[in-house]
């Protein structure tokens, strides 16, 4: 799937156009973030294209004198790293010497660059956007972020630019040959190339305490004690001079590539630091990709004081922050002293079974109907609603459809209350479950 980095100053809504196109309705799938204040990642689709939407806005810190320098630093991580950049700019202010900063920037580059001029919402303000033909990237798109103006012909033009998507309808016999993935994703500096690691029982990946070292993702094939698939940590070698780069935006963007190209995230996180916000993104984005999730707890063995019920209160507080969707295997381990790192790695294998599981239809129907029919769904507006078939839909990922003479009436509560069934008498731990419900 492809990236698009939103990049531009701060002030001229970044965030504001991100948020509306995360919100779309039928364009958006969701926004991944998991965290109301830290929303960064999107899932976006036009026009029947899929792509990944990154703002770069929030990200800069500091006081003004620093901003020039931490924004140039965005735009050229956004262009390593998207494969379409949208560059934001305001008719209000016209053109500042930092859009011309990030101008210069972008001029040099080969990746397709679309100019948004924001806040153009009305005649008057048309004309004002000529200006920013002087900022030499060509044709711009005015658009108006809070009412939406002009953001149908801008997102026309991207998907136009976008490089060509290798299909996935890939043959079942093509599919059982190729290994599968296991991405190792995390927040900077939680041990992830110390697990792979001692995996591996070699320094494969390169360690330090500075958070980042590893900077591009690196494939490991790993065929010990009749497991064979591939590890990718997502991350190699890291400049020091670049040392000091916005980490949390560089992690986010190496997971969304990891994560898309992944069957099983083996999320990674600091048992010393907590459950953060940036972990729950992780999390919630390998949730929306629908990929099959196990979660390790690293350098349990700096956890000073340990209790009997140490683990079990940590792990609770785990599941507090990733609910609804709490059937997701925690292992507390140290990759360090490799505590429990082979059963890490035995969960993740029982996850991507899971992900790959097929129910035959008359087991399926055998045991959901009757479930069904000693809790029927709630009647709405004096109508009952029955469901008589369900199947299993011919995916990459487990999805269900169930029939029912009412489908618009059957609410949310309802469908969790199906998936928890599915969960409790099929083994679906570790993966992202949908529920579609269909017309008889």
């Amino acid at each position: 799937m492809s990236i698009v980095a939103i990049v531009g100053r701060p002030n001229v809504g970044k965030s504001t156009f991100f948020n509306r196109l995360i919100q779309r309705r039928e364009a958006i799938v969701d926004s991944v973030s998991g965290v109301t204040r830290d929303r960064h990642y999107g899932k976006s689709e036009w026009t029947g294209r899929e792509f990944s939407l990154i703002d770069t806005g929030g990200y800069v810190k500091g006081s003004d004198d620093i901003f020039e320098g931490e924004i140039r630093k965005q735009v050229q991580l956004a262009i390593d790293e998207a494969d379409a950049l949208i560059f934001v700019v305001d008719v209000v202010d016209g053109i500042t010497p930092m859009d011309e900063e990030v101008a210069k920037i972008l001029r040099k580059v080969t990746k397709p660059i679309l100019l948004a001029v924001n806040k153009v919402d009305n005649a008057m303000r048309q004309d004002d956007a000529l200006e920013f033909y002087n900022l030499g990237l060509g044709d711009y798109y005015p658009i108006s972020s809070i009412n939406g103006g002009g953001t149908g012909e801008l997102l026309d033009a991207l998907v136009k630019v976008l490089p060509k998507e290798v299909k996935d309808d890939i043959e079942e016999e093509e599919e059982v040959e190729e290994l599968p993935r296991f991405a190792i994703v995390g927040r900077p500096n939680a041990g992830k190339s110390s697990f792979i690691n001692a995996l591996i029982g070699e320094d494969r990946n390169i360690v330090t305490n500075i958070a980042g070292t590893t900077r591009d993702s690196i494939d490991t094939k790993y065929n010990r004690f009749g497991f064979e698939f591939n590890l990718v940590d997502t991350a190699g070698i890291r400049k020091k001079s670049k040392v000091k780069e916005d980490l949390e935006f560089y992690s986010v963007m190496r997971a969304v590539r990891a994560i898309e190209h992944c069957d099983v995230a083996i999320v990674v996180v600091d048992a010393t630091r907590g459950f953060e916000s940036q972990d729950q993104n992780i999390f919630w984005l390998a949730e929306k990709n629908r990929k099959g999730i196990v979660v390790l707890i690293n350098k349990w063995d700096l956890i000073e004081d340990k209790e009997t019920n140490t683990m079990k209160k940590y792990e609770a507080m785990v599941r507090k922050e990733i609910e609804p969707f709490t059937d997701v295997p925690i292992i507390f381990i140290s990759a360090l002293t490799k505590q429990r790192i082979y059963k890490a790695i035995e969960t993740a294998v029982e996850v991507h079974k899971n992900r790959r599981n097929r129910i035959p239809t008359s087991k399926l129907n055998e045991t959901m109907l009757e479930i069904i029919d000693q809790n029927p769904p709630p009647a709405t507006k004096g109508k009952y609603i029955k469901i008589k078939f369900c199947t299993q839909l011919p995916t990459r990922t487990p999805q269900f459809a169930f029939f029912a003479n009412l489908p618009q009436y059957v609410r949310d509560p309802y469908k969790r209350f199906l998936e928890n069934k599915l969960r409790e008498e099929f083994d679906f731990t570790g993966v992202p479950i949908s529920l579609y419900m269909r017309k008889k």
